[in-house]
């Protein structure tokens, strides 16, 4: 097995557990919500070749991925291990993409569990293709400081937000913002895509917007701000939704 993934989060395993072993919580932090959301959240959690461990420390998802639950001294340490590639496989060439997923879902579970752990949230998203440049860089995301470091900056969508940091990769960077929220804070991960031969052959960049309690107007806003942005940078992508 290959791509090892993993974080520490700030709760015990059986609370880990829960948010991974019932669909109404693992919306709250897998993905986006979508129409498709819970059909997906049914195959990958709960298909046919889904294995619980008996303790309840680990868990293969379909598709083979394994979470492992393991209790460290600041909380649980949850790890995804990716199952082996297979070249011949339909979803090769959608590998990477897969791996990078894993480490969204992660920190969103993350962010959960130790921001929201009962709250409901409400997303935006949007995916840009990779000819109209990294959306990272088209936001001046390259440069924020080291994770759980605090930022201030104002977008190029107009927006200014402030938070800390929550992690970053290599294509990845996840920032805390404190008017995504009326109690706290939200989330807000933006992700470079690698290039797919005949799929997606520039790359691309996908958006998560995860809010919390913000009135009909507020949301209106934070929308319409990602989307004026979305569609003067990247003009023939998809709306915001």
């Amino acid at each position: 097995m290959t791509n090892n993934l993993s974080v520490v989060i700030n709760s015990d395993a059986q609370q880990v557990w829960t948010m991974l072993r019932e669909p109404a919580k693992i919306a709250q932090w897998h993905g986006w919500v979508a129409d498709d959301q819970e059909a997906e959240i049914n195959e990958i959690y709960f298909g046919p070749n889904v294995v619980e461990g008996a303790d309840h420390t680990s868990l293969v998802v379909d598709g083979g991925d394994v979470f492992t639950l393991k209790p460290v001294p600041t909380g649980t340490e949850v790890s995804v291990t990716r199952a082996a590639i297979d070249h011949n496989s339909e979803w090769a060439a959608w590998d990477e993409d897969i791996t990078q997923g894993w480490l969204t879902f992660l920190h969103q579970l993350r962010f959960s569990l130790e921001r929201h752990p009962h709250g409901k949230r409400r997303t935006f998203f949007f995916s840009v293709p990779g000819s109209g440049g990294s959306a990272i860089e088209k936001l001046g995301l390259s440069d924020v400081p080291s994770p759980g470091d605090p930022y201030s900056l104002t977008l190029p969508t107009g927006e200014e937000i402030s938070g800390k940091v929550w992690f970053r990769s290599n294509h990845q960077v996840g920032l805390t913002v404190q008017n995504y929220a009326e109690h706290g804070d939200g989330l807000l991960i933006v992700a470079d895509q690698p290039a797919i031969a005949d799929v997606r052959p520039d790359g691309g960049s996908l958006a998560i917007v995860s809010t919390y309690d913000l009135g009909a107007h507020q949301l209106e806003a934070v929308r319409d701000y990602w989307d004026k942005w979305r569609a003067e940078n990247y003009p023939t992508s998809d709306p915001v939704h």
